[in-house]
This record gives C-alpha cells, sequence and structure tokens, in this order.
C-alpha cells in the first residue's frame, strides 16, 4: 500500500529554533535550492512517519507576513499559493508575545497551524509558566512544548500535525477584531473586493482587505492587475485616509496594536508570569489601573465621574433649549389657526413631543463624548478585563462584558457583538442580558425625573445608580440563565489589550456625530411618528361629549381670566381622560399602581416606550402640552411633571416614584429594532418573545421592590 503524502511547512522568528527541529525531524534527508526567480534558499526534507510520506519544508526566518522582504514574500506564498497541508510556528517560549505576532498573521490566513513552544526550558527559568492546552483553547490551535536542542516532542509534533490534517473540521479559532472604526472599513473594502473571484481565489476578501490598509505591496500589485484593480484601491486609499484622520497614526500602526494587544490577552490569559515590557508606559499604567485590589474601585468611580460630567456640562446647554423649543412653539402656534387641529397637532404633537426629545440632545452627544475618550484611550478594554474574573465566578463568559459596555450606547450593536461569542450557550446568554445595559435612548428619562425631583448636587449619583442596578440585573440574571437555562462550562476566553492611545480631538468628535447622529435620525423619523401617534390618541375623538358645557361656562364668565382659565383647564383634562389615551391609561392604572404609578398619562408613555424609549418623554411632552394642569406659559416637561397633582392635590411624583420610574424605564422591555435583531440574530421567535415578557416581569418586580421598600423605610 502507497504511504499518504503530507507536507509540513516549518515558519517561525530568526533565532527560534526552527532549523533544529528541521533537521530533527529529517536527518540527513534533506536538499537545499532556491525558490523559483528569487536568491532565497528553499530547504526540504522527508521523514516516513506512520503511514505517510512527510515533506518538511523549512521557510525563511521572518518577524510577520507582511511583504517587505522577500523572505517574507516567499513565506507567505508558500503557505498560501503552494497549499501546505500544515503549518508548524516555532515559537521562542521565551519571548512568546514577540513570536506569537507571526502565529497570528498566520492565523489570519486560515490555514491548519500548529504553535511549537520551542526553548520551553529557558521559558521556565525566565519564570515563564505557560499552560499550552489553555493558550491552545484560546488561540484556536494545537500547541506542543518543545526542546529542540534535546530533540524533545518531536514526534509529538508530528503525530498533532497528521491529526490536524486528518481532522475533518479544523478547531474553531477566535475572530481577531480591529476596533470599531477599522472595522466598519474593513466590511466595507471586503463588499467591494468579494465579488471578482479572480483576486479572492487564493486568499479571502477580508485578508485582501487587511492587507490593503496595511499597505502590503503585493497586494496591491495583485488588486492592480485585476480589471477592477483602481476602484479597489480607489475604496482602500480613502478607508486609509479616514483611518488616518480618526487615529493620527497608519492604519498599519493601528492593526498592528490590536494583534499586540490580542496577543497580550492571551499571554495574560495562558502565562502566569509575564515579564516582557513589549508596552512599558502601558505596563506602569496597567499595575495601578488593573491592581487587584485598587482596579475595580478605579473603574466604578471614573464612571461615577463620567456621569456627574455628563449632568453637570449638559444642564445649560438644556435649559436654553427648552427656552429655544418654547419660543419655537409659541411662534408657531401664532400662526396657525386658533383651536384648530393643525395648531394643536404642530404645536403639541410635533414641537410639543419631538421638542421635548431634543432638549436632550447635549447629553447625548456629551455622554458619547465621555465613552468614545474611555474607549479610544483603551480603558475600556481594560474594564472587561477587570471583570472578566468576577463574569466567570457567575458563570457568565469574560467575552460578555464587551457586549454589556456596547449597550451602553445602544443595545443594537451590543447584541450583534455577541456573535464573537463561540460558545452557543454564553452566546444567548449575553445576548439576553444587554437589553438590561442602559443604552443613550433611556437617558432624556433619566435626566428628565432627575431634573425634576432631585437636588442638583444628587444628580450625577442618580444617575450613576440606575446604570449600576442595570449592571446588577444583568450579572445576576446572566447567572440564573446559565445555571437553570443554559447549562454547561464557560469557554475560555482571550482579553485583547491594546496599548493605551491619546485619542485624537477628531476621532472623539467623530464618534460623537456618528452616534449622536444617530439620535437625530431617530428623532426625525421613529419619534416624530410615536409623538404623532400619540397626539391622535390623546386628542381623538376630538369633541367627546362632556360633563359640564364648557363653551357655555366660559362665554359666560367672560372678563374674568381666572374663572375662564379654570374651566380651560377642566375641559382640557375631561377631553384628554375622554381620548383613547386616556382610556388605554386607566386601563393599565391598576397594573402600575403597585410601583407608584398614579399618572395615567405616564403608563401611556411607557406603551410609547417600546417604539423607542424616548417616545415615553416625547409622549409626556405632548400629554403635558394638551393637559397641564397649572399652565402658566412655560413649556417646561420637568415644571409641568412636578406641578401634576391628583384631584385630592397630592402630587402624582415624589423622589421615590421618580426613581421608581427609572428603574422601571431601566429594565422593561427593550425597543421594537432591538427584539428584531434578536430574532435576527437567533433565527427564532422564541427569544424576542421571552425577552418581551421577561423584561417587563423584572421590571414590574424590581420597581415594585423599590417603591414598597422606601415607602417601608419612610421615604415615599
Amino acid at each position: 500500500m502507497e504511504d499518504k503524502k503530507l507536507t509540513i511547512a516549518l515558519a517561525g522568528n530568526p533565532n527560534s529554533g526552527k532549523t533544529t527541529v528541521f533537521n530533527n525531524l529529517t536527518g540527513s534527508r534533506q536538499h537545499v535550492g532556491n525558490y523559483p526567480g528569487v536568491t532565497v534558499e528553499k530547504k526540504e526534507g522527508f521523514v516516513n512517519y506512520r503511514d505517510y510520506r512527510i515533506t518538511v519544508v523549512d521557510l525563511p526566518g521572518t518577524y510577520s507576513l507582511t511583504a517587505h522582504s522577500q523572505d517574507e514574500i516567499v513565506a507567505r506564498n508558500f503557505i498560501v499559493g503552494e497549499k501546505s497541508d500544515v503549518v508548524i510556528d516555532i515559537i521562542d517560549s521565551s519571548n512568546l508575545e514577540r513570536n506569537l505576532y507571526l502565529a497570528v498573521q498566520i492565523m489570519e490566513l486560515g490555514v491548519p497551524l500548529i504553535l511549537a513552544l520551542n526553548m520551553s526550558d529557558l521559558a521556565e527559568k525566565k519564570g515563564l509558566k505557560i499552560n499550552p492546552e489553555k493558550l491552545g483553547a484560546l488561540l484556536g490551535v494545537p500547541v506542543v512544548m518543545t526542546i529542540a536542542t534535546k530533540n524533545i516532542a518531536m514526534k509529538e509534533l508530528l503525530d498533532k500535525a497528521i491529526e490536524l490534517y486528518e481532522r475533518k473540521h479544523p478547531l474553531e479559532r477566535p475572530s481577531i477584531r480591529y476596533g470599531r472604526e477599522v472595522e466598519k472599513q474593513l466590511n466595507l473594502l471586503e463588499e467591494a473586493i468579494s465579488p471578482y473571484k479572480n483576486i479572492t481565489d487564493s486568499y479571502s476578501a477580508r485578508w485582501i482587505a487587511l492587507k490593503l490598509l496595511e499597505q502590503d505591496a503585493e497586494v496591491i500589485k495583485m488588486a492592480e492587475s485585476s480589471p477592477e484593480g483602481q476602484k479597489i484601491l480607489k475604496s482602500a486609499e480613502t478607508a486609509s485616509l479616514y483611518l488616518r484622520r480618526i487615529y493620527g497614526d497608519d492604519p498599519e500602526v493601528v492593526i498592528a496594536e490590536r494583534r499586540y494587544g490580542f496577543i497580550s490577552g492571551a499571554c495574560d490569559e495562558a502565562v502566569k508570569k509575564n515579564f516582557e515590557l513589549r508596552h512599558d508606559i502601558s505596563d506602569m499604567i496597567d499595575m495601578v489601573l488593573l491592581n487587584r485590589l485598587l482596579g475595580l474601585p478605579i473603574f466604578l468611580v471614573l464612571l461615577w465621574i463620567t456621569f456627574k460630567m455628563v449632568f453637570y456640562v449638559s444642564e445649560p446647554f438644556m435649559k436654553a433649549l427648552e427656552i429655544v423649543v418654547a419660543a419655537i412653539g409659541q411662534w408657531v402656534g401664532g400662526m396657525l389657526p386658533q383651536g384648530s387641529a393643525l395648531q394643536s397637532l404642530i404645536v403639541e404633537g410635533v414641537i410639543g413631543g419631538v421638542g421635548s426629545v431634543l432638549v436632550f440632545l447635549p447629553v447625548i452627544y456629551i455622554l458619547y463624548f465621555a465613552l468614545a475618550i474611555l474607549e479610544d484611550t483603551g480603558y475600556m478594554a481594560r474594564a472587561a478585563f477587570l471583570m472578566d474574573k468576577f463574569m466567570h465566578k457567575i458563570g457568565l463568559h469574560g467575552r460578555s462584558f464587551i457586549p454589556m459596555i456596547l449597550g451602553f450606547g445602544c443595545s443594537l450593536p451590543g447584541i450583534m457583538a455577541t456573535r464573537t461569542i463561540e460558545d452557543e450557550n454564553d452566546r444567548l446568554t449575553t445576548l439576553l442580558v444587554v437589553p438590561f445595559m442602559s443604552c443613550g435612548a433611556r437617558l432624556p428619562i433619566y435626566i428628565l425625573f432627575i431634573g425634576a425631583f432631585f437636588p442638583e448636587e444628587w444628580a450625577g449619583n442618580v444617575l450613576f445608580s440606575i446604570y449600576v442596578v442595570g449592571i446588577i440585573v444583568a450579572i445576576v440574571l446572566g447567572k440564573v440563565f446559565r445555571k437553570y437555562l443554559f447549562k454547561g462550562q464557560t469557554g475560555p476566553f482571550v482579553m485583547e489589550l491594546p496599548p493605551y492611545r491619546m485619542p485624537t480631538m477628531k476621532a472623539l468628535l467623530i464618534h460623537m456625530a456618528e452616534r449622536g447622529g444617530l439620535y437625530l435620525k431617530k428623532a426625525g423619523t421613529i419619534i416624530f411618528a410615536g409623538c404623532v401617534i400619540m397626539w391622535f390618541l390623546s386628542n381623538f375623538p376630538w369633541n367627546p361629549r362632556y360633563a359640564k358645557d364648557y363653551d357655555a361656562l366660559i362665554q359666560k364668565a367672560e372678563g374674568n381670566a381666572e374663572v375662564v382659565s379654570k374651566w380651560e383647564r377642566e375641559k382640557a383634562m375631561e377631553k384628554m381622560e375622554k381620548s383613547y389615551a386616556g382610556i388605554l391609561g386607566r386601563i393599565l392604572a391598576p397594573a402600575f399602581r403597585p410601583l407608584g404609578f398614579r399618572d395615567w398619562r405616564l403608563g401611556v408613555g411607557l406603551i410609547g416606550g417600546v417604539f423607542a424609549k424616548e417616545i415615553v418623554v416625547g409622549t409626556l411632552g405632548t400629554l403635558y402640552a394638551t393637559g397641564d394642569t397649572e399652565a402658566e406659559g412655560d413649556q417646561s416637561l420637568r415644571k409641568a411633571l412636578k406641578r401634576a397633582k391628583r384631584s385630592d392635590g397630592t402630587p402624582y411624583y415624589t423622589p421615590l416614584v421618580a426613581y421608581s420610574v427609572m428603574i422601571f424605564c431601566l429594565l422593561y422591555l427593550p425597543c421594537l429594532a432591538t427584539l428584531a435583531v434578536i430574532r435576527k440574530e437567533t433565527n427564532s421567535w422564541r427569544w424576542p418573545a421571552f425577552t418581551f415578557f421577561y423584561t417587563i416581569s423584572v421590571a414590574w418586580v424590581i420597581s415594585f421592590m423599590v417603591y414598597q421598600g422606601g415607602v417601608l423605610l419612610g421615604l415615599g
């Protein structure tokens, strides 16, 4: 029976012991020549092992696969172009992080790969205790500890190569992410490249896009030879210019830093002691920020400072916008027929509703600016690292914290980020708890109620506490889901730790503008539509049957402004109570009463929040524009809420009720867009339906505990 054939390529940095491994495997059965068309030496050897005739190729020693030298081009072309069956990367274990950079680039090619951690005895002498099983699980590749100078573990290398070659389904590898901005440009380039099969025959579209951003000369030549090459290169140039503006550095540098961040994360998990100081400044900062005792308190203090700053900085701008919105409402109202449906729609529905949401633009933009600072400096990755061990203890995946952090901006990207979690149970658990992270859409609700019912010096603390409650609820429910719903072990996780960077003002402003722009777009579409619908529900039927003949009473009291104002207010309130919104609010009222919600208008607003959370504020703005019980020309929704009273003269809202409202808005079901994304990500209606019911239940229970507990403590 003829021997089966197998080709193994040996890759590695210079001085990693690669040639010694090659000699150990092949002995005297070697052939030395040159690669076609170049002066680079080509070494081949042969070994018969088990029932295989194995060809071993010693590739030129290189530090990377970017085409900066002939050695790198030859090594890369052989790995992909000549289709080696298995690549063994020989790594100097005593310089693990530096050597793993080449391994990561080979991983990006998608070829079968084994890591030979050579010189493992030297690594041990330096105090590095490497866990090969854990490192292999994190990187998704087999790892073998070798000592080539003593001919140790050579047969194990061949065994692993044969196992990998025969395995029909290779190990699942983690996808290396290069940050939001780089990934966005990579996706655009992939779309431009994918249609051209002549380019993607040998390399994936993502890999080509990556190399174009790295200005790889060989890949640029390959693109130029394509009929559509100039179009692709133009797209790559546009992407590179955009990234330079954002980061203030070449994309190649940013990509390299992300790779090293990925490597640092893997080493932090799999190596007990790591004395390599690749990023001296980063490591010195991390000694404080990632300290076992100080790290988490520092993280919480930074969040607290962020929310205090957001509230105080935005307050003057919000007050100015309130004045502008009120002035626009009065000016437009004066130009339209008095008492007409058109005037009511424009002034109360559009300006009163959408305007009450737009007032919170400053706080949205300032929050996104603050979050961009934390992300762009590299601190957010550290926050995830700090939470990693804690997340593992409660049964959540370490990678879960990253989608949860993204959820602070918007639940949609947070849920989509769960795609990076390989284990299905971990992914579903994370996906179901991300909606509890307080997204930017809920922020106007908090600012509205905090500004109305809490002293200014408490504002930042109250806002901070809301976000902390969301994190705690997400973590507790994650534990419950992992214990009862998605049983099994939590998978390994590579925590990416990019080096600290000084963010550019341009990048921060772009991030702020992009995310704030989404809020504005929502205000002009979903929120606008929601406010118009709520205006219709609160104003129709247009002429209901009143309990009194208000028109006659108003006419009779003409000349007495106080009495006229009283009858007008009573008429407006009765009209609203008999409207479709009033009927709906009274139907819902018993369900909300145990939570302290006595204002039926709030129940209507919460229904509007199903479309988008900002509509809660927009709806209250619309309803209070029509029925403010003590309107004095002041359009401020905050003041309207503070003045709102029940028929017995007691206020609808107190600080305790306001806090209960904010907790409910934090936890009750996410917007329809989020439910749609859950449906898309899970390919099932089961999980959106589950999310719909369980989030409402959780919100009701916790708001009930907050309100009733506060009453028992005498805080009501």
